[in-house]
């Protein structure tokens, strides 16, 4: 295998571990949608946490399609084995972020025969199913799935299908393993911390940013609990290995021993943790603190880039099969040839203009707070 063909896969995975922390981060959207029915007693204060949300919710549904593409483009077997076997699962959360991007279109449209309370339904189960369910899938890149992977039958003109489901659940199987659903739920009690950080940072009301430090409190206790009993049970966990020949072999503590042979990403892993950790204490304790959603996102995204490592780099199968492991999928084994990955490398080069706009655009939206005066004169609201 040449070099060059080594360093792009690498290079790939690194995108695709960056956009999946990126979207884990803008998950706080999801969170805040969560926290509607709890935070928000009056009218007012719906309007203003919804509208804060909905002016960031199209960066989130964008991540996402973004990271769904790229993978497509980039390890291609696994988007045909995941998204083509897993079906279930991965409709459910698109349907739920299709009724998400529905409903902040519709909610405050005139004529709107459904009324708000349906739309408000709409948003708190994108709010729950969307971060549990992506938490779900991703706790497969170290779980695994039933598939079988053939390319041989790439030359089977009745059936050219590489790659095969082995049950009939297709993906919502995912649901009833521990591992997957304590991941699930970590993604959504740090989702909804980040969403409550998010309302400190983004409303200016006194009512709601106590409210929120409440919601910090509480959800950060359920999501510190949750995300040790996840990393505890992923460091004691098998996991599988590519040796040089390209035989896939079951290593134990896999994980663990990802994280000694690579310090670095050790390293990633716990600034990431105690960036989380401060926002959590420091957003609790002190009066005014409103900056905590810039550490604990900062710290999410070191978190789960370091996660997306361990899964992916260093040998390791980051999609394994559970009933064939020689079908388990490696950077090495899934990936687009080494002209389109070259290609695309180029395209990548536009990626960081790309954050920098979003970044202009972040803080132009958000160069004044939300009040409940704006609410009443506003007319453009969701």
């Amino acid at each position: 295998m040449e070099l060059n063909e080594l360093f792009y896969q690498h290079y790939w995975w690194f995108l695709i571990s960056l956009l999946g922390s990126l979207l884990v981060f803008l998950l706080f959207v999801q969170g805040g949608q969560s926290l509607l029915s709890t935070m928000g007693k009056t009218e007012i204060e719906k309007s203003m946490m919804i509208n804060s949300l909905g002016r960031k919710w199209e960066f989130t549904f964008t991540t996402l399609v973004v990271f769904g593409g790229a993978f497509f483009a980039s390890f291609p077997l696994f988007y045909s084995t995941s998204f083509g076997g897993a079906y279930w699962l991965w409709m459910a959360i698109l349907f739920s972020f299709i009724i998400q991007a529905v409903s902040y279109e519709y909610r405050s449209k005139s004529g709107n025969f459904l009324g708000k309370k349906t739309y408000d339904t709409f948003l708190l189960i994108n709010g729950t199913v969307g971060p549990v369910l992506l938490g779900i899938a991703v706790g497969t890149f170290f779980t695994g799935a039933d598939f079988v992977v053939n390319k041989g039958n790439l030359t089977t003109a009745s059936a050219p299908v590489i790659s095969s489901w082995t049950n009939h659940w297709h993906g919502l199987e995912a649901i009833f393993d521990v591992r997957n659903l304590l991941l699930g739920f970590t993604v959504f009690f740090l989702a909804r911390v980040q969403g409550a950080l998010y309302f400190m940072n983004n409303i200016k009301n006194d009512r709601l940013f106590e409210k929120s430090r409440k919601q910090v409190l509480t959800n950060g206790i359920l999501f510190v609990l949750l995300f040790l009993s996840f990393v505890t049970a992923t460091l004691l966990a098998n996991g599988y290995e590519i040796d040089p020949s390209g035989t896939i072999f079951e290593r134990p503590y896999k994980y663990f021993y990802n994280f000694v042979e690579m310090p670095w990403v050790a390293a990633l892993f716990l600034i990431g943790v105690a960036l989380v950790l401060y926002a959590l204490i420091r957003s609790v304790f002190a009066r005014h603190f409103t900056r905590g959603i810039w550490f604990s996102g900062i710290g999410t995204v070191l978190v789960v880039l370091s996660l997306f490592f361990i899964a992916g780099y260093n040998q390791t199968a980051y999609y394994p099969s559970a009933v064939d492991m020689q079908s388990s999928l490696t950077i090495y084994n899934s990936s687009s040839s080494l002209f389109t990955l070259q290609t695309m490398s180029i395209v990548s080069l536009f990626i960081p203009f790309v954050l920098a706009y979003i970044f202009y655009v972040w803080r132009a939206m958000d160069a004044k707070p939300i009040t409940a005066q704006e609410m009443k004169s506003d007319e453009h609201k969701y």
